[in-house]
């Protein structure tokens, strides 16, 4: 089921580029963003599970001086990007500043990014048809290569921990796919593709629809959620081979069509984001057998109907989530209770944008950031370490057909 899927996620694509091409200007990009010399030489392992409670020192490892910002986006949609935006942030202020000279081309419909532990890499997806994955290189933003997904509009992706893997999802398709990645960081041939034939699509839906693909805290099962099925799917990553075993499934109620799962720092517990129907579960995670079990589902403080819920992040400290509600153009704010088993909605925050496709932390955590999609703009937020309040950190920025936002 090739273009039907593509079509479906490019319903709002097009929207958004007929409305950024008549009302914003195209992004501004650095090209004198900080290279990986900023950024350490390895990051520490999704495995390693960092502690709960809130940090005393967060001003102190707070980064100083520009940061880079990755921003993707369509370039295929009327109003869209030329490749990849480069940018940076202030860490202290928020601000994004750029010289409107700085994209990485030749990247088609990069929709989605993702960083190499060691901070080397930038992996991208090519959300086409004829899907793919390429990598470039940071020190001199050299593109590496692509590799086919093969399937039709990759829309997410991640690098295993132990940066030897590239695991994509390809939502038209409803499949998975791994890629090895070698010392350079290139992409070597597809090792894996599966297909998600079974259970049968839900209410609504005419197949599988692979929405992301991650790896569980522990590092020991790599999980793919698919909107189109209502499951999420867990399996074993054969980290020589590169090949995949199912281990277990998850159904959701039918229907809700889960978009993005996010763990808990503590690594027993995960938070689902059903963009179907307008809903978020807490979902219990076994690291021994790879099982997730999903909740009851909650709201997304949105009122009735659905608003598109999109990504949900956490805290590093643990103690909060934010979810991005796209139809109604604000971020949920939830409590995250009883060491990650419960999460209790606060209040929701306007985003500022239209449209909020997709959100991200910076790395210390202080920062949120908010790809709006339909108004061609990234807004970042101050987040308070000790309330998890969201304070708007100037005006936002304006990036062509904003789908990702990168921080480093």
């Amino acid at each position: 089921m090739g273009s039907g899927g593509l079509s479906r996620r490019r319903f709002v694509g097009t929207l958004a580029g007929t409305a950024a091409g008549a009302t914003l200007p195209a992004a501004t990009a650095c090209d004198d963003a900080p290279g990986p010399a900023d950024t350490p030489d390895t990051a520490a392992p999704e495995a390693t599970v960092p502690s709960t409670r809130p940090s005393a020192q967060t001003e102190s490892r707070k980064p100083s001086g520009p940061r880079p910002l990755y921003l993707g986006t369509y370039t295929s949609v009327e109003g869209g990007g030329t490749g990849i935006g480069l940018a940076t942030y202030d860490p202290a202020t928020g601000r994004i500043t750029g010289t409107g000279t700085g994209t990485l081309k030749d990247v088609g419909d990069p929709s989605y990014l993702a960083l190499h532990p060691n901070g080397r890499t930038l992996y991208a997806v090519d959300e086409r048809e004829d899907g793919a994955v390429t990598a470039v290189r940071l020190a001199d933003r050299r593109i590496l290569g692509s590799r086919s997904t093969g399937g039709a509009a990759p829309c997410h992706l991640s690098v295993h921990p132990s940066g030897r893997w590239l695991l994509s999802a390809n939502y038209g398709t409803g499949s998975v796919a791994v890629h090895p990645i070698d010392a350079s960081g290139a992409l070597g041939e597809r090792t894996e593709l599966v297909t998600h034939s079974s259970p049968s699509p839900g209410p609504g839906q005419e197949g599988p629809h692979a929405h992301q693909f991650i790896t569980s805290p522990d590092g020991g099962h790599v999980l793919a959620v698919d909107l189109g099925t209502d499951t999420v799917y867990t399996y074993r990553l054969d980290q020589k081979a590169g090949t995949l075993s199912e281990v277990a499934r998850a159904q959701t109620e039918p229907g809700a069509g889960p978009r993005h799962l996010t763990f808990h720092p503590g690594g027993r517990y995960a938070y689902l984001a059903n963009e179907v129907d307008n809903t978020v579960a807490v979902c219990a995670y076994d690291p021994g057998t790879g099982r997730l079990s999903i909740g009851e589902e909650q709201s997304t403080g949105t009122g009735s109907g659905t608003s598109y819920p999109a990504q949900i992040v956490v805290t590093p400290n643990g103690r909060y989530a934010y979810l991005a509600n796209r139809g109604h153009n604000s971020l949920a704010r939830y409590a995250v209770e009883s060491d990650g088993a419960r999460l209790r909605l606060l209040d929701t925050v306007p985003v500022s944008g239209d449209f909020p496709r997709q959100i991200a932390l910076s790395p210390d955590g202080t920062l949120l950031f908010a790809a709006n999609q339909r108004s061609s703009t990234v807004s970042v937020f101050h987040v308070d370490e000790d309330s998890g309040e969201l304070r708007l950190a100037g005006e936002p920025f304006a990036s062509p057909v904003a789908v990702c936002a990168l921080p480093l």
